[in-house]
């Protein structure tokens, strides 16, 4: 098998150095001129996946769920309470604007919802621990109407039991839909914006009364199920929806149980919809597809999510729906970080203008109002080396996830020769089960890095042809 592997392997490099070639000789800006062509770091990279790929199904590298150290605690109050103002002071800056506010760079529902929300908080849930559970305006405005009723003195009801078929579906819907706005309707800034999050805020209390404020957001609020998947990761785990937190190994959450189909198509749009917004910006597809309106750009994001869920659910038939999650949630991740952490660190400066104009009225406050964001300060050498990293680390990291949780909970495996066979449920076996998931692994670093290469890197050779192109046109 390990024969087959290596030849596997190589023969996939090959193709991959042999097709590439073409794509990559235009399309890439001045940025960063690169020492080696585009084409070398994409083959570096899918050897670096494939490797870790075959060094953890060669070796079997297992994994146990690592016991309890620490005691469950609450963060301190002064940390719970300021989350949850700095949550509904943004919420009533939205509507606040939303209502009597103009229009321009202080848009700050685009800023708190794309920025520092779809962005800043997610990559925070991973890495840190889960924020949400404060910041999350809606549960504070729950819990303040509930206040307000009780000191009223107005009856309430009992919320009705959470239908278990539900699962995390309706999260899943509304994760897709807020997809779709953001990559189709370009964000929706501005009065449209606005209305869907007051409107979404409508909905999810509505939720809540019905079906309780804990079973809805472990359930149904997009935004609590998505960044508590992507805390999986995170060395501060929830353990109970008071908001007590315990400290883990990073990444040991991805081997606990509790993983859904529902997580699967979940984490899949994740990825696939950072993949898509990277490969939709390169002059390839503007070739192959032009620019088609909001329909045929809806039609485009459809299918493309299909192919990717479809792809994730095919897998998963093979190894399992946990192996399969924990598998793909490091790469979106990974994604995530290589895509949009410059859009947080650029972007986010507009806070600035905001601060100074908060109702966008033409105000300056605090002497921000025309502050212009700039990335100057970001070497893009640099810039390329993390998304580098964060795309191959992410691979890596999610071969070692998607093959331990398979390990782990997988029957006890043969004993004498039959281990070595492939008999259903033999070590064998589920080694060439996740082969599949390692083939997609590797085809998703070489795109995705790609897509990114388009935007910031050219190698020499390129750079020369430029000047060359721009000593001609100066000519004539």
């Amino acid at each position: 098998m390990k024969t087959r592997l290596a030849r596997s392997a190589a023969l996939g490099l090959a193709a991959l150095a042999v097709t590439a070639g073409p794509v990559l000789g235009h399309s890439l800006n001045t940025t960063y001129e690169s020492r080696l062509p585009l084409v070398v770091y994409l083959a570096g990279a899918a050897i670096a996946v494939a490797l870790s790929f075959a060094f953890v199904l060669l070796r079997d590298v297992r994994a146990t769920l690592p016991p309890a150290t620490s005691v469950d605690r609450r963060p301190p109050a002064w940390l719970r309470v300021g989350l949850r103002a700095i949550g509904l002071i943004a919420w009533l800056w939205i509507v606040a604007q939303a209502i009597a506010g103009g229009g321009g760079d202080a848009d700050v529902g685009t800023l708190f919802l794309w920025v520092y929300g779809w962005v800043g908080v997610a990559l925070i849930s991973a890495f840190v621990g889960p924020v949400w559970q404060w910041l999350n305006p809606f549960t504070t405005l729950f819990d303040l109407g509930a206040w307000v009723l009780r000191r009223a003195g107005v009856a309430t009801w009992e919320p009705s039991p959470y239908p278990g078929w539900l699962g995390h579906w309706p999260a899943v819907a509304g994760f897709a839909f807020f997809v779709w706005l953001e990559l189709v309707m370009g964000g929706a800034p501005g009065r449209t914006l606005d209305t869907v999050l007051v409107g979404y805020t409508l909905f999810t209390l509505a939720m809540m009364v019905q079906y309780g404020r804990d079973p809805w957001r472990a359930n149904g609020e997009t935004f609590s199920v998505w960044f508590g998947l992507l805390g999986r990761l995170a060395p501060f785990a929830l353990v109970s929806p008071d908001g007590r937190v315990r400290r883990r190994p990073f990444a040991s959450g991805l081997l606990e149980p509790g993983w859904s189909l529902a997580d699967v198509v979940l984490i899949a749009f994740g990825t696939g919809s950072i993949l898509f917004d990277g490969l939709t910006q390169t002059t390839p597809w503007y070739e192959v597809f032009g620019a088609p309106g909001a329909l045929g750009e809806t039609v485009q994001l459809v299918g493309f999510l299909g192919v990717i869920a479809v792809a994730a659910l095919a897998v998963s038939r093979l190894v399992g729906i946990a192996p399969t999650a924990a598998g793909l949630l490091p790469i979106a991740v990974g994604y995530l970080i290589a895509h949009y952490l410059t859009y947080l660190l650029i972007d986010g400066q507009r806070i600035l203008v905001a601060i100074s104009d908060p109702l966008q009225q033409g105000s300056d406050l605090f002497g921000t109002a025309f502050t212009v964001p700039n990335g100057d300060w970001l070497p893009p050498s640099s810039v390329w080396t993390i998304q580098l990293a964060a795309v191959v680390g992410g691979h890596m990291l999610g071969a070692w996830g998607g093959h331990v949780v398979a390990r782990l909970n997988a029957p006890p495996a043969t004993v004498g020769r039959e281990a070595a066979t492939r008999a259903p449920g033999s070590a064998a076996d589920a080694r060439m089960r996740q082969v599949p998931l390692a083939v997609i692994m590797v085809a998703l670093t070489t795109l995705t890095l790609w897509s990114l290469g388009q935007n910031i890197v050219r190698n020499p050779a390129q750079q020369s042809g430029l000047a060359a192109e721009v000593a001609v046109d100066s000519s004539s």
